[in-house]
């Protein structure tokens, strides 16, 4: 504790952090107010301050105010408790925040070097911490500019009615929100709505009109209601309310790590599914065209995206190379090129594991099925997410999937055709689920033979791979041949002495002269 000042100011016991260059300059500092004596900023300091020497979050002071009964103070009205026989929720919320406000700001104000202003001021706090730091941005948004909801207790009665009867918070403010997507799963009372509360809210928030560029959502796969779980958002919290940079949409390059030019990576929480992924961005370095650049989506992210990228730097350069492109990798936050357990959930229909074969080491097969969800994230959250940042050509988007990204690609052809201009499926996975897929080829020949499509596909694989691999590749082509030039056009690539993954290399070559190829004059 010999980081902190401790001080007595009415009643209430403080815990004041100045950051490392406090005492060697003369500048002045943003403030940040913590609930429950700043137990997430003490759990967090050290990653703070390596935040604070890399420049990724301008130093700042940490008060920490220590609550005499946070049932009490943290609370906005009174209210029965939730195990009989324990005290009630005494409701004194408005009282606190209000001390707060015009006690222990002015005295922090006058004792240190403080930004003083609205806007350089935030207040933050978990569970209940993070309940009463949200009606501060209603109560006293003429002192708090920067609010910070860490597993907010939205389940708090009458908490959804007040929100759905009230405007939203003021324009002037920026809000940071986080929950885990297991808290009050276990639970029997109203504490198991805290996910479903937390992204009312911030639904009711946004269709209300507050600005979505000023508000950061988190839902964290696994998360549950703890204090280390709230810790662990606490300096993702500061980034986002002093630095003004989306979460769900920020750089994330690694120090040290070598970039190519025109890349950049940002994470990505799907608000249907809950699921987190890494999104991995090439944008040309020459003018967008009139109508946009195209646009590759590229499954498995982590393995493909720069060998895309490379690839793609090198053949645009030269005026009758390929099209520049905008490419995406979808990916997961690791180091790993192949994620196993999230893509095989994200690339496949439920499976039914009578008909499954066994794989060749022995384990089981993992969780399948949420190809849907998937599809729907990429659908209505990442392309308006990469439509709002970039100059996009809507009619030229085309995704590239392998292997069971292969199969992915197919599924969303035969399932949304309309979806993309173009699909490249690697190594399709075909013999997936007992050939399910080949079950959905009536639906697109009809829509085909109808003229509701308007697509191309490039069926690619190597010669070495097994020789079921090619046959399935290879009997596909056949049975969409004679759609190729009536709604389809379609091209069939087997690389000689390629195996599954060799393969990726010289198909991504080919697959850019399929769609980006320049019409000669």
């Amino acid at each position: 504790m010999n980081r902190y000042q401790a001080m007595e100011l009415a009643g209430w016991n403080l815990i004041v952090y100045l950051p490392p260059s406090y005492h060697e300059s003369d500048v002045r500092f943003p403030v940040a107010y913590v609930q429950d004596g700043g137990e997430q900023f003490d759990h967090t300091i050290n990653q703070i301050e390596m935040l604070f020497r890399e420049g990724q979050l301008t130093e700042l002071i940490l008060v920490g105010i220590e609550p005499h009964n946070r049932n009490d103070e943290y609370t906005p009205w009174p209210a029965a408790s939730l195990i009989a026989g324990n005290p009630s929720f005494g409701g004194r919320g408005r009282i606190y925040i209000d001390c707060v406000a015009d006690v222990i700001k002015p005295h922090i104000d006058a004792t240190y070097r403080t930004k003083a202003e609205r806007e350089h001021t935030a207040i933050l706090g978990g569970s209940f911490g993070g309940l009463v730091s949200m009606f501060a941005s209603y109560w006293r948004p003429d002192i708090f500019g920067k609010i910070g909801m860490l597993s907010a207790s939205f389940w708090y009665e009458g908490v959804m009615d007040f929100l759905r009867g009230q405007s939203a918070p003021s324009s002037e403010q920026w809000l940071y929100m986080s929950v885990g997507s297991c808290e009050g799963i276990y639970k029997r009372n109203v504490q198991k709505q805290m996910v479903r509360n937390t992204l009312e809210v911030r639904d009711l928030w946004l269709d209300k009109g507050y600005p979505a560029k000023q508000l950061c959502f988190e839902l964290l796969d696994g998360g549950t209601h703890d204090a280390v779980f709230m810790a662990e958002r606490f300096p993702n919290a500061l980034k986002w309310l002093f630095e003004g940079k989306k979460l769900s949409a920020k750089d994330i390059e690694k120090p040290n790590q070598p970039s190519i030019p025109g890349t950049h990576y940002f994470d990505m929480t799907s608000s249907h599914s809950g699921r987190n992924y890494r999104l991995f961005v090439y944008v040309p370095s020459t003018p967008a065209p009139s109508a946009g650049y195209p646009i590759i989506y590229s499954l498995d992210g982590n393995a493909s995206f720069h060998s895309l990228v490379e690839a793609m730097r090198l053949q645009s350069r030269h005026p009758l190379g390929i099209e520049p492109a905008v490419i995406v990798g979808i990916g997961y936050e690791s180091d790993e090129p192949i994620v196993s357990e999230q893509r095989f959930y994200d690339y496949t229909e439920l499976a039914d594991p009578s008909v499954m074969r066994h794989r060749p080491d022995g384990s089981p097969w993992p969780a399948t099925g949420g190809a849907e969800e998937f599809l729907t994230f990429i659908e209505d959250e990442l392309k308006s997410e990469i439509g709002r940042k970039y100059a996009i050509d809507r009619n030229r988007q085309a995704l590239f999937g392998h292997s069971l990204g292969g199969w992915f690609a197919l599924y969303v052809l035969f399932t949304r055709p309309e979806a993309f201009r173009s699909y490249i499926a690697g190594s399709p996975s075909v013999w997936w689920n007992d050939k399910s897929l080949l079950a959905r080829l009536p639906e697109l020949k009809d829509r085909l033979q109808q003229g509701q499509i308007d697509a191309e596909l490039m069926i690619a694989v190597g010669s070495e791979e097994k020789q079921m691999m090619v046959e399935n590749a290879q009997q596909l082509y056949t049975l969409l041949q004679s759609y190729d030039g009536h709604g389809l056009r379609l091209a069939f690539e087997l690389f000689e002495g390629e195996g599954h993954v060799s393969v990726v290399h010289p198909l991504i070559s080919r697959l850019f002269r399929f769609i980006l190829q320049r019409k000669q004059p």
